[in-house]
C-alpha cells in the first residue's frame, strides 16, 4: 500500500483517469473535478487507503451497445474510485502480468488482438485447424469472489490492499436509485477489471498449457487448437468441466461449438485453410459502413 501512495504512482493514476475522461459515477463528480477533490481531501483519502478503512461507493449501471447486436452491461466507479483502482492497477499489474500465459493476450502491457491473431494463425498453418471455441456465459457477471480472492491472495500479501479490492467487488450496483448487492462478479467499467479478469482466468491458462494444448485467451474469449473434431469434442468435454467446477464459471452450450477454424470467428475474423485471415461476414459490413 505504500507504494499505491507514493505520490509518484498517485499523480500517474491521477493522469490517467483525467485522460481517460468518462462518465460520472454515483456521486455526480466529473474528471474535471477531481483535483479540487483531491486538493481538499488528500490527507483523509491517503490515511484510508493506508489503515485500509477505505470505502468504495456503489457502481452506476449503464448498458453500451454491442458490435454485434445487444447491450453490454457496465459499471461505472465513481472518479475517486477509479483513482484508487488505477493505482492499484500500476502496483499489481508489475507483480501479476509475468506471471501469465504467453498464450494470454487481452488487456496486457505491450500485447494485442493484433498478436493474438497472428498467434492463432500460426497454430492453424501448423495442421492444428479444428477450434475448441469456448464461449463463457456473462463471464464479468459470474466471476467468484471466494475463488478470485484466493488467487489474487497467492501474489498479494498486503492485507490492506485485499481487504480494498475486496470492497470494491462487493460494493453494490446502484440503477435508478436502486442498490443491488452484488455477491459475485467484477463489473466491466473500472480500470481494475481486466486485470483480475485475467487473473481468474490465468488458471485456465495454466491447466491448458499443462496439457499441452495451443491456444489463445483474449479477456474471455479463447480457443484452443486441435487436429480433429473428435479430439476436440473430448477437449470441450473436459475443459467445461474444469471451468464449472474449478473456476465456478458457466460454459455457454449454445454458443461454443467444436468446428474447422472457417466456420468459426476468432476477435472478429475468420481463419481459413493454412492460417490465412478472412474477416467474418459480420466484421466486413461494418467495415464497408465505416468507409
Amino acid at each position: 500500500m505504500e507504494q499505491v501512495v507514493d505520490p509518484d504512482n498517485l499523480n500517474r493514476a491521477y493522469a490517467r483517469v483525467v485522460a481517460n475522461k468518462g462518465s460520472p459515477g454515483v456521486d455526480g463528480m466529473r474528471v474535471d473535478q477531481l483535483a479540487g477533490w483531491v486538493r481538499r481531501h488528500k490527507q483523509a483519502f491517503i490515511a484510508g487507503l493506508l489503515d485500509g478503512s477505505y470505502e468504495p461507493q456503489p457502481v452506476r449501471g449503464a448498458d453500451i451497445p454491442k458490435p454485434g447486436g445487444g447491450t453490454r452491461r457496465l459499471g461505472i466507479p465513481t472518479v475517486v474510485d477509479r483513482l484508487v483502482q488505477q493505482a492499484f492497477l500500476q502496483v499489481l499489474t508489475p507483480i501479476l502480468d509475468p506471471t501469465f500465459s504467453p498464450s494470454s493476450y487481452g488487456f496486457r502491457p505491450g500485447r494485442s488482438a493484433h498478436d493474438a491473431l497472428l498467434a492463432a494463425r500460426k497454430h492453424v498453418a501448423e495442421g492444428y485447424d479444428v477450434v475448441v471455441d469456448i464461449d463463457l456465459e456473462k463471464f464479468f457477471d459470474r466471476v467468484s469472489h471466494d475463488v478470485l480472492m484466493n488467487r489474487l491472495g497467492r501474489h498479494v500479501g498486503d492485507r490492506r490492499m485485499l481487504r480494498i479490492i475486496g470492497r470494491f467487488l462487493r460494493a453494490g450496483l446502484m440503477d435508478d436509485g436502486v442498490r443491488t448487492e452484488r455477491e459475485e462478479g467484477t463489473p466491466q467499467g473500472g480500470p481494475l477489471s481486466p486485470l483480475l479478469a485475467n487473473l481468474m482466468l490465468d488458471e485456465l491458462d495454466k491447466e491448458l498449457e499443462a496439457r499441452g494444448h495451443r491456444f489463445c485467451r483474449y479477456a474471455d474469449d479463447c480457443n484452443i487448437y486441435v487436429q480433429s473434431v473428435k479430439a476436440g469434442e473430448r477437449v470441450m468435454a473436459s475443459v467445461t468441466t474444469f471451468l464449472e467446477k474449478r473456476l465456478k464459471l458457466r460454459v455457454n452450450r449454445q454458443k461454443s461449438a467444436v468446428a474447422h477454424v472457417s466456420e468459426r470467428k476468432f476477435l472478429g475474423h475468420r481463419l481459413l485453410a493454412g492460417g490465412r485471415l478472412g474477416i467474418a461476414p459480420q466484421s466486413l459490413e461494418r467495415a464497408r459502413e465505416r468507409l
